[in-house]
């Protein structure tokens, strides 16, 4: 009698079922092969796509390739201690990150581990780094809006709580900048914010930690760092762990975030470098075909969900670094198509002393005047347009033409205008003097000043303001619209204190600044 192969590997299988009943068995496979982040490991046949895997020497791993022969994994940690021949076992979950409000203020790695020396973090609770984003029925429009505290931002891109808008240009444009003073701005407004630095050199996360903490804005934000020295898995999933501590504010607490992913650019260069290792086939500019599919479903996450299940936000501020402003190259269209909208920050504006470098003729927010207050909607209506058209104008003067006095005036009050628009960093202004100050340009009352006196004026009116008429920027951000008798309160005060400025009796704020701190030391 003829026994087949079939038979004896059926009863040898139940033989072994039945001893691995009675023994505690764990899933390992051997690591055959090890190099810059990634390990091919033989065996494990149970593994799932993105479980966290366990290595010999302690570090954890993510199922990336499944393969007939073996898995393809990029390691989460130390690699080169990990050598071949050295067990991997399965852990049955997927990468997952400590969240809560034991998080806020601390500084931590693409694990959330803590990395700012200062000790444990008291949190018990997880959430998975990849997880799906809600569908269009449990999505309410955008309507809320996020001050930046940036004027040129507030009043002709504005941002809604839910929205994603990229912030894109060259390097030193001052893309972080705009991110930050954003952060800054969310003081006060019950706004957890996670600031997600990704691919920057120690010293530059180091130095935006310490300005955060200045301004206090530490207290209700997040760092998760993977610098440029940490190995490339580890920028890959940054951002990925960012948006989940954020989430756990959204869906849990009902809360509005923040999440800044600084910058993508790196994170598709380290999923691209991660790829090729693992011989994935290369696409345009060598990266892989699904690379759409790496910030497609990071931004989706990004909503602002139904009140009946919270009505919580996320709002994404990713930013994309080109080329030689190079906004067509496969990164930037990609995350271009994404997105609600672009700041777009261009080198000529920002070496012309214009910051934010913001062209206006490019940048855009697809959510419109509906994230703006009424107040700021009533004011800057036309001023994009308007900005643009100067623009225009600004090229054809350089030819030497002659030009009438409607055009001259369009020149003198466009030049103030950004003038105005102009911004110090890490300086974020409340809405309420954003609205007085657009008000203040578009009314033509910079019109007769010279350009140099511009921020002088502006500084001393806001100053003016807020200790002799406080109850105009007071019914401003209370009724949140340019009501007629606070318009016409305010252009009263407006006339009022031009005449005493071109009369040089308006009192100076450095002075008055000076004076109190004296007086506090005394």
């Amino acid at each position: 009698m003829k026994i087949r192969s079939e038979e004896i590997a059926s009863v040898i299988k139940k033989e072994i079922e039945e001893f691995r009943s009675e023994l505690a068995v764990e899933d390992l496979g051997t690591v055959i092969e090890v190099s810059d982040g990634i390990a091919r490991i033989y065996g494990l046949r149970q593994a799932m796509a993105g479980e966290m895997l366990e290595f010999q020497n302690g570090s954890f791993g993510l199922a990336f390739n499944l393969e007939e022969a073996s898995i393809g994994a990029v390691i989460l940690g130390e690699y080169t201690d990990l050598k071949e021949g050295d067990w991997a076992k399965r852990t049955k979950q997927v990468v997952s990150v400590p969240v809560g409000p034991a998080m806020i203020g601390r500084v931590v790695n693409a694990l959330g581990h803590p990395i700012d020396g200062k000790g444990p973090i008291a949190t018990d609770k997880t959430r998975p780094v990849e997880s799906d984003a809600p569908g269009i029925a449990g999505r309410q429009p955008v309507e809320t809006p996020l001050q930046t505290g940036l004027k040129s931002v507030d009043s002709m891109i504005p941002i809604g709580r839910g929205q994603r808008e990229l912030i894109i240009g060259d390097r030193g444009t001052g893309k972080t900048a705009i991110a930050i003073d954003t952060i800054i701005n969310q003081k006060g407004q019950d706004v957890i914010c996670v600031y997600g630095a990704i691919g920057q050199k120690s010293s530059t996360i180091a130095a935006v930690v310490d300005r955060l903490r200045e301004t206090g804005a530490m207290d209700y934000t997040i760092v998760v760092a993977a610098s440029a020295s940490d190995p490339a898995p580890m920028q890959y999933i940054a951002p990925y762990s960012g948006c989940a501590m954020a989430e756990h504010f959204m869906y849990e607490d009902g809360k509005d975030t923040l999440c800044v992913y600084d910058d993508l650019t790196k994170q598709a260069q380290a999923y691209r470098q991660l790829s090729l290792l693992l011989r994935r086939p290369p696409g345009r500019e060598a990266y892989p075909g699904d690379v759409f599919y790496l910030h497609s479903r990071l931004l989706e996450r990004s909503a602002r969900i139904l009140d009946a299940d919270g009505g919580g936000s996320l709002t994404a501020l990713p930013i994309i670094e080109t080329q030689e402003g190079e906004v067509s190259a496969y990164i930037p269209t990609n995350v271009i198509s994404i997105t609600d909208g672009q700041i777009y920050l261009v080198p000529d504006l920002f070496f012309a002393g214009v910051r934010p470098a913001i062209d206006v003729g490019i940048s855009v927010s697809r959510v419109g005047g509906k994230a703006q207050i009424p107040a700021m909607k009533s004011i800057a209506g036309g001023l994009r347009l308007d900005l643009a058209a100067f623009r225009e104008l600004e090229a054809f003067a350089q030819l030497g033409t002659d030009l009438d006095k409607a055009t001259m005036a369009k020149l003198e009050r466009g030049r103030r205008m950004v003038e105005l628009l102009k911004q110090k960093q890490y300086s974020p202004m409340p809405v309420q003097h954003q609205v007085i100050m657009i008000y203040t340009g578009t009314q033509g009352y910079l019109d007769d000043l010279p350009l140099a006196k511009v921020a002088d004026f502006e500084e001393r009116l806001l100053f003016y303001m807020e200790h002799t008429h406080s109850e105009i920027p007071k019914a401003i951000i209370e009724e949140g619209k340019l009501s007629d008798e606070t318009r016409k309160k305010l252009k009263s005060v407006l006339d009022d204190f031009k005449e005493h400025y071109l009369a040089g009796k308006t009192p100076d704020p450095r002075a008055e600044k000076n004076k109190v701190e004296s007086e506090e030391k005394s």
